[in-house]
């Protein structure tokens, strides 16, 4: 099930913060396409590299956020903080948002870190910190009307189903991806299901931080 847009009618603001952080990962990729091998293995994350020396790599826990592999990467990682980022930011607020986004994304990093101390293989892409998105969706939407492409139609689909699916691929795929040896390259699971627990609880926090905002 592929999403291709959600139930808009309650957002309040203009989400300002998931625009920029589209056009941020777009430019970003843009330069790395540029830049080439090179770029990417000094700016993406290394768990070996990160581990011999944090301070010099400390950059990449960010910069990784903001790389993609290629054209597919991106597009369908851009596609999900649009569907679902908007909403998220409606109720923690532009700065609350971008400090929620910029923790799942280092929390992601770090579980991958954790299962993968000994790699060399540089790690890149927003989907950790996007999976935190999908995971207050979740949690503040869960009957949230999801359209997705199914087949030759669109249907609506409830965030709880939708994004449940999802996580639950994400859970036996990281689980799978444990028992491979070496440093072979693909894609991060436990970096998703890192952000995604990481966006699940920290909001909690930002939801309440905004409602007592809101009171004040």
């Amino acid at each position: 099930m592929l999403p291709v847009g959600d139930d808009n009618t309650g957002r309040r603001i203009t989400p300002l913060v998931t625009y920029g952080l589209i056009a941020l990962n777009v430019l970003f990729f843009m330069i790395e396409m540029a830049g080439g091998e090179e770029f990417i293995m000094t700016w993406a994350f290394v768990p070996r590299r990160f581990l011999a020396n944090p301070s010099a790599d400390f950059l990449t826990l960010f910069t990784s956020m903001f790389m993609h592999a290629d054209y597919l990467h991106i597009g369908s990682n851009m596609l999900f903080l649009w569907i679902f980022g908007d909403n998220v930011e409606d109720r923690f607020g532009h700065v609350g948002y971008l400090i929620f986004y910029l923790l799942c994304g280092l929390g992601a990093t770090f579980t991958q870190l954790f299962f993968s101390f000994d790699s060399n293989i540089p790690n890149l892409g927003a989907s950790g910190a996007i999976a935190g998105v999908l995971g207050a969706y979740l949690l503040m939407f869960p009957q949230g009307r999801v359209y997705v492409a199914q087949g030759r139609g669109v249907i609506p689909v409830p965030a709880l189903v939708m994004i449940g699916l999802w996580f639950v691929l994400q859970l036996f795929s990281g689980v799978g991806s444990i028992s491979q040896a070496g440093d072979v390259g693909g894609v991060a699971y436990m970096a998703h299901i890192g952000g995604f627990v990481t966006g699940f609880l920290l909001t909690f926090l930002f939801r309440g931080a905004n409602r007592a905002q809101l009171r004040g």
